[in-house]
């Protein structure tokens, strides 16, 4: 037997104001976009905003529905909204915030399996990572320089 060692690496900023400019205005549109949630059931709305090498800027909030498996979380709304709209652009940065109608999010909410591996996707897709800053409702933002950080023994279309 032998162990695996694996070591991530985040960056922390303590508040939106430290993020470099380019990210507080991505952050800030993730956060204007959360209010676009449809989340009558969970009462967690989610904003993201990616940055694509083309200078635009794609939004996407989650979208729930009573069929629960039926909704999508905001990451995927924008990450697919990309990929349809700009089918060779890459991805390089993703700007997440999240907030409950019901308590104070102060922790930062990365994104969950389902968006890890949609993600991943597209990271693999464009050959380079892409940077994603994510936060709660208020507090500190968590950089990951890559993807792979939040899930590094990602499945890909080499296994199939």
């Amino acid at each position: 037997m032998k162990d695996i060692i694996i070591s991530t690496r985040f960056s922390v900023f303590e508040t939106v104001q430290e993020l470099p400019n380019d990210i507080q205005n991505l952050m800030k549109q993730a956060i204007e976009v959360r209010k676009n949630a449809y989340a009558p059931y969970s009462k967690f709305r989610v904003g993201a905003a990616l940055l694509l090498d083309n200078g635009q800027i794609v939004l996407g909030s989650n979208q729930e529905n009573a069929a629960y498996p039926s909704g999508l979380c905001a990451e995927r709304v924008a990450v697919f909204q990309a990929g349809a709209v700009y089918p060779n652009a890459k991805i390089l940065k993703m700007a997440i915030t999240a907030a409950s109608d019901i308590n104070q999010t102060t922790a930062p909410i990365p994104p969950c399996g389902s968006c890890r591996q949609s993600i991943a996707e597209y990271e693999i897709k464009q050959n380079t990572p892409i940077e994603i800053y994510f936060m709660g409702e208020i507090g500190v933002i968590y950089k990951s320089d890559s993807l792979k950080n939040l899930l590094p023994f990602l499945f890909d279309k080499s296994f199939l």
